[in-house]
């Protein structure tokens, strides 16, 4: 099979409310979601596949510090950081993750070498983190994770209540900020949920999905979503790849990636009406985010029930689409 490539890229859903996010910090996320889609994207026209272009941009999200994945994780209430991540490959059903690490500079080549070099599918904490040593993946001192605006966004929240914790989009923006916190950090900076991910199709025909988080700021240590967990927040068959973002709880309890591919196996449902589905059961749930999936003919959806989603698709190098709010909904 021939196919015309394409990824699809998500850097996270919630609020993203205008009263905090300007002209320039618009520009600034846009153009960080095309650098996004320009590492996964140039890696299809090389015909590498679906599996190698996701983990690319995945890294290239984890390499953004503006991105709650990798560099731009959040703290943990101990104000350490703990980062997951998954990835499928849909020819093979190969699936690799982690959860819990601290100090892996790309959690996602950590799950990539889970599955390419353990009998496992995902490993956590200390025993991932020595595995991880030994495949010589690169870790890199606290220093490196630190930015001024996730710890702002920390004591912000930490202000509110010390056992609460926050998707990037909990704080009440109507109720002000704490005295000596910053507007962007208690706003959640753009009110985005901490998570990024990418689904590729290459001209194999064959899909990929990837993921990759902090977190919630201000977690309890040893917490963990959805995105580490196959069929939950990331899954990829041949029929689809999807890549989820937003409450993981509900995600998780919803199995929702897995059952967006199940509804289209067995219901005979299209990839737009399987997505519609997983939605509004999110919703009804009362969980908020969105997802990103693609299936095999390179038709793309984008769906989120949140103010906004960071979002990309490139289906040729001259046409990366990228998009925040809802008016930029359809980009498939």
């Amino acid at each position: 099979m021939s196919a015309t490539p394409v990824l699809v890229i998500h850097g996270g859903a919630g609020t993203i409310s205008r009263a905090v996010f300007t002209p320039d910090k618009l520009l600034e996320y846009s153009q960080a979601l095309r650098s996004v889609l320009l590492a996964g994207y140039s890696a299809l026209l090389r015909g590498e596949s679906a599996l190698e272009s996701a983990v690319r941009a995945v890294s290239a999200f984890e390499d953004c510090p503006l991105f709650n994945a990798g560099r731009g994780s959040v703290y943990t209430r101990q104000g350490t950081h703990e980062m997951d991540a998954s990835l499928m490959d849909g020819a093979s059903r190969a699936a690799g993750a982690v959860a819990s690490v601290t100090n892996v500079k790309n959690p996602i080549q950590a799950a990539r070498a889970v599955m390419e070099h353990s009998p496992h599918v995902l490993m956590v904490g200390q025993g991932a983190e020595a595995f991880l040593r030994e495949r010589g993946i690169a870790f890199a001192p606290d220093e490196y994770f630190h930015t001024d605006f996730r710890l702002a966004q920390l004591k912000a929240v930490q202000a509110q209540a010390a056992n609460q914790v926050s998707l990037d989009h909990d704080a009440d923006p109507r109720q002000g900020p704490p005295a000596g916190t910053d507007k962007m950090a208690f706003s959640g900076g753009t009110g985005k949920m901490g998570t990024v991910g990418a689904v590729a199709l290459d001209k194999k025909g064959r899909l990929a999905a990837a993921t990759s988080t902090g977190g919630m700021t201000n977690k309890l240590p040893g917490r963990v979503g959805d995105s580490p967990i196959i069929g939950a927040g990331c899954y990829a068959d041949d029929l689809t790849a999807i890549s989820c973002t937003g409450t993981g709880e509900a995600f998780m309890r919803l199995c929702l990636a897995r059952d967006l591919s199940l509804r289209m196996r067995y219901l005979g449902e299209d990839l737009e009406q399987a997505g519609q589905a997983c939605l509004e059961a999110l919703g009804e749930l009362g969980g908020t985010g969105g997802f990103i999936a693609l299936d095999r003919q390179g038709r793309a959806i984008l769906p989120f029930n949140t103010e906004g989603m960071y979002r990309g698709l490139a289906r040729s190098a001259d046409d990366l689409q990228v998009a925040v709010h809802k008016e930029n909904r359809a980009l498939a």
